[in-house]
């Protein structure tokens, strides 16, 4: 009996030393969990440190962490090589954007820093539809049609957008080299270079500003205009599509005394041309105070500096074969001519001799007159009192003393080119009193009074800014 009591212990035993066995093993388990549990909420808080450091160096790095995380699927790859965004911010961060943007014009995909912003434009003209809220945003953005918009910050509220549509041309380039370097209180609207004439493209950038100045040839402009359907965008138009167009306002605010009131609300502004700025400018006082009768038959000689026929004539003088002067308009019906009759008040057209020289900026314009042609004349003197009071209180035009010859190159010559890169627009009266016989000159930039410096000062009126303002 005993030997069956203690052979059926054992088995009791070795069951207890298996479930002793069994409880340390799994004690020793749980407490290897739990130590790879630690380790793991360990870990996962160093990634999440990890994580948030890469996200504030992402905000300090756009462009590293842009090409980092982002794959560029094929559909933006092509539509990278088709845009090239370019802008017009003198800081730094923006230049050493835009030479990024300029690279993605190349035929192949750009890779690095350069591919994320191409990456970056593209989604953001594909999702950033041109509302009125983006527009307070403060940044930089590039709408649907790939308007590259510069908006203004929460403090500068207060800017004006501008659009140039042809500032490739040489009256363009001048308005957006005075333009750029207002930021206080412009914004430019710009185009990429693939998208210059597209027309819907430039359709959004003309209903999208404040103001849109077109230096474009007469039928563009017409085309332009035709694609303005904000009633709040004021046009100025440098061609001479609507210059003698009645429901059109004149750009020349020293015009007359109304004039220039005319200007600060007008939605439609004709830009004078360079000659007729001159020679309406010298005459328009003295037909409306009497001494010059509105029958009078005229004549007007001129000579501009070559920049005023664009970039054919422009290559022209800069080459060896050029001449040094050259008179034309032989056909005697010259664009300027109905322009230069309509507003100098005179009833018939005056004949028209122009001329181009081998300086590239400056115009003289001159008109020869006779006292026996004219009324109450008895010297010259009276017509430079008369010019001299009419624009007494003018910011840009100034009248020389009487014969005044003390100033003149040489002792002799008066420079056409004197006023070169100003809006200044000068008058003169020399005569002979004992002939009876007299000469009036005007002296302008015709780049300056004579186009971009008369869109920036029509610009500046029509927007409720300081007439002078980047003058």
């Amino acid at each position: 009996m005993k030997r069956s009591r203690v052979s059926s212990s054992a088995p009791k035993r070795e069951r207890e030393r298996d479930r002793q066995t069994d409880r340390k093993a799994l004690e020793r388990e749980q407490k290897r969990s739990r130590r790879t549990t630690g380790r793991e909420k360990e870990r996962k808080k160093t990634k999440k440190t990890e994580r948030g450091e890469r996200a504030k160096n992402s905000q300090k790095q756009p462009l590293q962490f842009f090409s980092f995380c982002l794959p560029l699927p094929p559909i933006i790859k092509k539509t990278m090589r088709q845009f090239c965004f370019t802008t017009t911010t003198s800081s730094t961060t923006t230049s050493s954007t835009s030479s990024s943007f300029s690279s993605c014009s190349n035929k192949k995909t750009p890779s690095g820093a350069s591919a994320a912003v191409a990456a970056r434009a593209w989604i953001s003209s594909r999702s950033f539809a041109p509302t009125t809220a983006s527009r307070r945003n403060g940044r930089r953005r590039t709408n649907s049609a790939g308007v590259v918009v510069f908006n203004a910050s929460s403090s500068q509220k207060q800017k004006k957008r501008v659009f140039i549509d042809g500032e490739a041309g040489t009256t363009g380039l001048q308005v957006r080299d005075r333009l750029e370097k207002r930021s206080e209180d412009i914004e430019l609207i710009q185009l990429p270079d693939a998208l210059r004439k597209d027309a819907k493209a430039r359709e959004e950038a003309l209903n999208e500003a404040d103001c849109a100045i077109l230096c474009l040839p007469d039928a563009a402009a017409v085309e332009a205009v035709a694609l303005v359907t904000n009633p709040n965008t004021v046009i100025i138009d440098a061609s001479t599509a609507y210059r003698t167009n009645d429901e059109w306002t004149y750009g020349f605010p020293e015009l007359s005394k109304e004039q220039r009131e005319k200007v600060k609300t007008a939605k439609r502004i004709s830009n004078p041309g360079c000659y007729p700025t001159g020679f309406i400018g010298l005459t328009k006082p003295l037909v409306d105070s009497g001494f010059i009768p509105k029958g009078l038959r005229t004549t007007v000689n001129a000579v501009s500096g070559y920049t005023g026929g664009g970039k054919q004539l422009i290559a022209i003088y800069e080459s060896p074969e050029a001449e040094p002067y050259g008179a034309y308009g032989f056909n005697l019906n010259h664009k300027h001519i109905p322009e230069m009759r309509k507003y100098s008040g005179l009833e018939h057209e005056p004949i028209f001799q122009p001329a181009v020289g081998s300086f590239a900026q400056g115009m003289l314009v001159s008109v020869p007159l006779f006292y026996d042609n004219m009324a109450n004349v008895k010297s010259g003197k009276q017509l430079q009192e008369c010019l001299k009071d009419w624009y007494k209180d003018s910011a840009f035009v100034s009248v020389r003393e009487y014969n005044q010859m003390d100033d003149l190159e040489r002792g002799a010559f008066l420079r056409a080119d004197g006023l070169r890169d100003t809006n200044k627009l000068e008058l003169s009266v020399f005569a002979n009193d004992e002939k009876g016989t007299c000469l009036l000159i005007a002296r302008l930039d015709n780049l300056g009074k004579g186009a971009s410096g008369a869109a920036v000062q029509n610009l500046n009126l029509s927007l409720g800014l300081d007439e002078s303002v980047g003058l």
